[in-house]
């Protein structure tokens, strides 16, 4: 209806606001059915591919090259292969049961439930072999030892006697493998009910040992223990060396224990030792706080060392000794010698440079002179377990200390570590006794340019991709 004063301006009023009102919802239907469209095309896709999820749950970062990537079998598709064995990153869950103890073990176990839990989750019945060397053994280790301090809380002892020892390993393994654990992790990690007896320590109570050692200075260096810090510069590891040697009797007194036919070694002595001051420190110290400690001292333990074992490369030094510039023939010698490798376990990233300095030792002494890492595209994570999905990519593990977290939706899920592309340390010699991740020179391998990231080689992988297939299943000797 037009306002009484109706002549040309009025209508010329009139018009412009309806022309404004009409654009106004027609570019709300517009954004309607735009909307629409998107929702209608994401559920198209998702009946087609049964995989658009993928890239949404997991999409990958835009910043910040090195930050981690967490492992989650949520987002992993139906696995593909109903006949063969499922690969250990696959979303199982544990059957859990109510344990069958021995009851005579005179321990509360309940008490140190969150570190029995924790060890269970980090020794999973299809994780502990491929994370035995980084995550499960060193938490089954300080679980052995926080029990061994926890056991003789109400008493002067350090160690369990040795008449329970065996019934108390025995019910600590049937609440683990009831909490969906390994039952072959004595073996994995070679530590057994013997260990929680203090072996041919000559101390074994706390009244003794307080006696013979600065305890105050002892828990002082191991109540905080700096993960940055403590693997180069140590003020925990040595403390607890010194602790050892002093209870042990000193050198004097093991070569008399040698001399009398006890059959017990120095080395020994001082390893049932040290894991008498671990008793200690798990008697003073909260089991949070020691399992921290412990874990620490563990990662510094096995960054040291690469767990891989390696054959005689002989067929990769034939195809590639006297190559100077890419070799078909070469490249395809290493990567499949690799391909055997990234069937053990997984590594962090510091052993993954270890690992790859030793491997080119070997071809460097087998007269094989020229960086073929370069050559060939071979990355750190090469050295490492592989995931895949629509390609194939390693995943290396941090050098600090991890843990396999269990969740009732998502399953078993881990962190990994250096999700970029970074080029193969080759090393400068055949030895490798030069090697230290403690130097001040030292540092990772540059990252990778833009360039380089553009162009992965044969068998790398972009960036872009990195996040959707970890969100996939690692290959496995099940499937080979």
């Amino acid at each position: 209806m037009l306002p009484e004063d109706s002549g040309p301006m009025s209508y010329h009023k009139f018009y412009q606001f309806l022309r404004g009102s009409m654009c106004h919802q027609f570019l709300l239907f517009i954004i309607y059915l735009s909307s629409f469209r998107d929702v209608a095309a994401l559920e198209m896709s998702f009946e087609s591919t049964r995989m658009a999820s993928v890239s949404e749950l997991a999409s990958p970062p835009t910043t910040g090259i090195f930050y981690p990537i967490d492992i989650s079998p949520a987002v992993i598709p139906p696995y593909p292969l109903p006949n063969e064995s499922l690969p250990p990153m696959y979303p199982t869950f544990p059957t859990t049961y109510e344990p069958r103890l021995t009851g005579k073990c005179p321990v509360n176990f309940s008490a140190i439930s969150n570190i029995l839990s924790k060890t269970a989750s980090d020794c999973s019945q299809p994780m502990a072999m491929i994370v035995g060397n980084v995550i499960c053994c060193p938490q089954f280790s300080s679980l052995v030892h926080i029990f061994q301090g926890f056991y003789s809380i109400s008493s002067d002892k350090l160690v369990v006697q040795s008449a329970v020892a065996n019934d108390c390993f025995s019910d600590i393994m049937s609440i683990l493998t009831s909490r969906g654990a390994n039952a072959t992790i004595p073996s994995i990690c070679s530590i057994k009910s013997a260990n929680l007896t203090g072996g041919s320590c000559p101390v074994n109570d706390v009244m003794t040992f307080e006696k013979m050692v600065n305890s105050s200075s002892l828990l002082e260096a191991c109540r905080t223990v700096d993960p940055l810090k403590e693997c180069c510069r140590p003020i925990c590891q040595p403390a607890i060396a010194e602790a050892a040697l002093k209870i042990s009797g000193g050198e004097s007194s093991m070569t008399e224990n040698e001399d009398a036919g006890q059959g017990s070694s120095r080395v020994d002595i001082l390893n049932d030792c040290k894991g008498v001051v671990y008793s200690y420190i798990s008697r003073k110290l909260p089991s949070e706080v020691a399992n921290t400690a412990f874990r620490i001292l563990s990662a510094c333990k096995v960054n040291k060392v690469c767990p891989l074992q390696f054959k005689q490369p002989l067929e990769v030094i034939t195809a590639c000794r006297n190559v100077a510039a890419p070799s078909p023939s070469c490249c395809s010698s290493l990567n499949a010698y690799i391909a055997g490798i990234q069937k053990q376990m997984l590594i962090t990233n510091k052993q993954a440079i270890i690992c790859a300095t030793v491997f080119g030792s070997m071809l460097r002494k087998g007269g094989v002179m020229t960086n073929i890492y370069e050559l060939c595209d071979v990355d750190l994570k090469d050295f490492s377990l592989q995931v895949y999905g629509q390609q194939v990519a390693g995943c290396l593990l941090r050098s600090f200390p991890a843990n396999v977290i269990f969740d009732n939706t998502t399953g078993y899920s881990f962190t990994c570590d250096l999700t970029d592309n970074i080029v193969a340390p080759w090393p400068s010699s055949a030895s490798v006794s030069s090697l230290s991740l403690c130097a001040p020179e030292m540092s990772l391998p540059a990252l990778p340019t833009s360039e380089t990231m553009k162009n992965p080689g044969c068998r790398g992988v972009g960036l872009e991709m990195m996040v959707p297939i970890f969100s996939l299943f690692l290959f496995s000797a099940i499937l080979c």
